[in-house]
């Protein structure tokens, strides 16, 4: 009786706006992205299976990368109040226990919607699920540890989006192994990425005791490590779309590798001032080197539009 005198109480309800702000979409769009690539890749035709693809998409981005945004939100919010207390659990806009309830909520709806696209996709996404918790929630919580959580972050957020979508384009059937190959490959690659997103907080997270990788290396050799971390992976893309036979699409590769080395030059001359303007352009050459392997892929299994 008194839970539920609570429920009808507007205080202790979370706002609508709140809930919808916990699941950060401005993050939704590297799984989507990466989602998409899966879609081109499968070599299935895609204006036939429109409805899958919107599933997908949304289950990529809205669900499962929402749900991991929930879920450390809330496992953060402790942090959040002193470093973010405008945020929508410290602020009370997501009073009381009703941001665990969401994560959870919306941890099992991903997982039923996968489960909906297929055994692989399915698999995929409990695996999504599951690194979302582990990377936020103790006992794990990798995320305090940049080795580990850059590390779950690529895979999650490239390689097990990048696979969905290719499975769920094949009825939920295993993708083709090159499609798997260049998952992993551009997984490899995003660890780089999420380094370079570690040196807006590298402050916060000394204090706050996380050992991201910027803050164990220093900013300079972190940078380094980065930059050879996202160019050696498309190293080996450039070859394999060689041996393929795609030479057209591996040249289009290597000219956008070279834009991002050009760009890292900059980004090397002072990385804490420099890495947002990287993550704004050359990670933007990174992820259309993904969609042409992509469509390398495409054109080896013989797949139409």
């Amino acid at each position: 009786m008194q839970r539920l005198m609570l429920l009808r109480d507007p205080a202790r309800r979370p706002q609508a706006g709140a809930m919808f702000e916990l699941l950060h979409p401005v993050t939704w769009f590297p799984p989507m992205w990466a989602f998409a690539c899966g879609v081109v890749s499968s070599g299935e035709p895609v204006l036939e299976r429109l409805g899958i693809v919107f599933l997908g998409v949304l289950l990529a981005g809205p669900l499962v990368c929402g749900a991991s945004q929930v879920v450390n939100d809330w496992f953060d919010r402790h942090v959040d109040a002193i470093n973010e207390p405008q945020r929508p659990i410290p602020s009370g806009r997501v009073p009381g226990s009703w941001g665990l309830y969401y994560a959870i909520l919306w941890s099992a709806l991903s997982i039923w919607v996968g489960y909906l696209l297929g055994p692989w996709v399915f698999g995929a996404t409990i695996v999504g699920v599951f690194l979302a918790w582990a990377y936020s929630a103790p006992p794990l919580r990798l995320k305090l540890n940049g080795w580990w959580g850059n590390t779950a972050v690529g895979f999650s957020y490239e390689g097990l989006a990048w696979v969905t979508g290719a499975a769920a384009m094949a009825g939920g059937a295993m993708p083709a192994p090159e499609v798997l190959v260049l998952a992993v490959l551009y997984s490899l690659g995003a660890h780089g990425i999420m380094t370079l997103n570690d040196f807006k907080a590298i402050e916060g997270d000394r204090h706050t005791g996380v050992r991201s990788i910027p803050v164990q290396l220093g900013p300079e050799r972190a940078a380094r490590f980065a930059c050879w971390t996202m160019a050696l992976p498309q190293v080996v893309v450039i070859g394999l779309l060689i041996h393929w036979e795609r030479p057209v699409h591996a040249l289009i590769v290597c000219g956008l590798l070279l834009a991002q080395f050009a760009a890292m030059r900059r980004l090397l001359r002072d990385p804490r001032e420099h890495a947002p303007w990287y993550n704004g352009t050359g990670i933007t050459f990174y992820v259309l080197g993904m969609m042409t392997s992509a469509f390398a892929i495409r054109e080896l299994v013989g797949g139409a539009i």
